[in-house]
């Protein structure tokens, strides 16, 4: 921080029950009331340097030798500002600095201390340091830029605005190998103690952020303007300035949830800088985090966002799912905080999938299929956390399950997982319902721990078991079968497969909607496992495996009794 040094004389200005006076052998012969403070003072020195304290004397009437009074309630910067003038007429020292520059160089225009009413006046002394300093500085002119911005906003002149401005702007482009002044750093990890060739490529964020919002958003447009920095470091920029003018998603939960509520102007002011920060994103993926996205989306669903805005937020964060982790899924309900905005999620999965809906290069194939896998995992694990809700119906359990395709699923022991925990946690579903949740699990598809967990689960349905016992006995008896799906070698397979399942599913809906479907025998093809015998065994062994069947299934009978 620069500093400029006006005056000799020591500081004579002292109070005395509420007014303030200047140690003289002079009498005063002018009384000055700024706001709540009267001020004794002296002609002299002031009507030498201050035009409109000349004026406003000039047309007092002055007949009766009392001193002048003058009101100056509307000077900026109000007392500190007109006490600087006021020290600097009487030639005691002051100290000048980006804190007080603008209320000093505000003040001193409103008393118009100019050089056509005195040579080397206080406007040309604080232009000089301005130039001199101010713009020389990176923290001076951030400070110096947001005291303009919020005495005077745009409508500044431009004679300072606009190349404090710069200054900052020309600063940012420097390579940082060439950065030699001081700034604000606070990393996790990072120390300037330690000897650093060049200053991070961030160096410049967390002292922009401190900017009010118009202030920021035209830096930021002006530095994409020139195309020097890649979308990630935008990104960074966005990322420090959201986390220093918003509110976590905790606290909004926290302040749902407790009996004050934000007023309806803190709620708009956030509203305004999440929708700004979401329109400057850089368009490139990847220039921001998921976790990120996430972050500025239930952000948005508590602050009552633009749907625009919303949709925005969901479609980028469909595109980088497979980079989440299943708590950025967790979005809490702002109508009930105990429960999850689910319907947001599954927006967000819809657009994910909405990339692997159009044929693509065969390029492309494994890596978008390797990215819907890691979201299989990612929403399996999503499904365990929200089945322990105890308001989640079970049409809504079944509906999420259903929404993520079955090639998505390399196993489904997480799935298995959540249907368990949803079981164990809605103690009062029906036989019907039961089997509806179980129908989702390939039993083919669970490993060997999670089989031997499912066949002594008594949540389960007894047909589930029983075709659990079935495939370990095939396993064990060296029978095999499928694993699953087998596997998609191109997109194109893939985005067919897809749009077939969709089919299947709407056609699946519309059987359960109208008439319910005949329980299948126990031979029969279920929705997920075929536990038939396989024609290559002879007969003996099949008739062998039919009686092993009834046993188990008798035995299974016996224990839910």
């Amino acid at each position: 921080m620069k500093y400029m040094k006006l005056g000799t004389k020591p500081d004579t200005f002292y109070t005395e029950e509420a007014v303030r006076s200047v140690l003289s052998d002079v009498p005063t012969d002018l009384i000055i009331h700024v706001k709540n403070t009267k001020y004794l003072l002296h002609k002299f020195p002031l009507l030498l340097k201050c035009g409109l304290i000349q004026r406003l004397c000039s047309n007092a009437d002055n007949e009766t030798g009392q001193p002048i009074p003058i009101a100056l309630h509307d000077i900026p910067g109000g007392e500190e500002a007109f006490e600087l003038c006021a020290k600097f007429c009487y030639g005691i020292t002051i100290n000048l600095s980006a804190h007080n520059f603008v209320a000093a160089i505000s003040a001193a225009k409103f008393l118009r201390m100019t050089e056509s009413v005195a040579k080397g006046n206080f406007i040309v002394k604080l232009d000089l340091f301005f130039e001199s300093c101010i713009l020389l500085g990176w923290k001076d002119s951030i400070m110096t830029l947001q005291s303009l911005w919020r005495h005077s906003g745009w409508s500044d002149d431009h004679r300072r605005m606009q190349p404090c401005m710069n200054s900052v702007i020309e600063k940012i482009l420097i390579h940082p190998s060439q950065v030699a002044w001081s700034y604000s750093y606070t990393r996790p990890g990072y120390t300037k103690k330690q000897q650093r060739s060049a200053a991070p490529k961030d160096w410049w964020t967390e002292d922009v952020s401190e900017l009010d919002l118009d202030i920021f958003r035209s830096i930021i447009s002006t530095i994409r303007s020139t195309k020097k920095f890649p979308p990630a470091l935008i990104g960074e920029a966005l990322h420090v300035y959201a986390f220093k003018h918003l509110p976590s998603p905790l606290e909004f939960q926290e302040q749902a949830q407790s009996s004050s509520a934000r007023t309806d102007d803190i709620l708009n002011k956030h509203q305004r800088v999440l929708e700004a920060i979401v329109s400057m994103i850089p368009t490139e993926p990847g220039s921001v985090s998921a976790s990120f996205l996430f972050r500025l989306l239930k952000i948005a669903c508590y602050v009552g966002a633009s749907t625009s805005t919303k949709a925005e937020l969901i479609r980028r964060s469909g595109r980088q799912l497979d980079e989440t982790t299943a708590s950025d899924l967790l979005i809490p309900s702002t109508t009930d905080p105990r429960s999850h905005d689910i319907s947001t999620v599954a927006a967000v999965l819809e657009s994910f999938l909405l990339q692997f809906r159009r044929h693509m290069p065969r390029e492309e194939t494994e890596r978008m299929i390797m990215s819907m896998t890691k979201v299989g995992r990612i929403y399996d694990d999503y499904l365990q956390i929200i089945a322990s809700d105890s308001t989640l119906p079970v049409s809504k359990f079944i509906e999420l399950a259903e929404s993520l395709p079955e090639m998505a699923r390399e196993e489904h022991d997480g799935l298995y997982q959540a249907i368990d925990t949803y079981l164990k946690e809605h103690a009062e579903l029906s036989k019907a319902e039961r089997k509806r949740l179980c129908r989702l699990i390939d039993c083919r598809k669970l490993s060997p721990e999670a089989r031997a967990n499912a066949i002594a689960n008594d949540q389960l349905p007894l047909r589930t078991i029983v075709q659990l016992l079935f495939i370990e006995q095939e396993r064990v008896g060296g029978a095999g079968g499928s694993k699953g799906a087998p596997a998609i070698s191109t997109l194109n397979e893939f985005s067919d497969a897809m749009a077939a399942q969709d089919e299947a599913r709407r056609f699946r809906h519309g059987l359960e909607g109208g008439h319910r479907r005949e329980e299948p025998a126990m031979g029969a093809r279920t929705d997920n496992t075929t536990v038939a015998p396989s024609p290559s065994e002879p007969k003996i062994a099949k008739d062998e495996r039919k009686k092993k069947a009834e046993g188990l299934g008798d035995k299974c009978d016996n224990k839910t009794k």
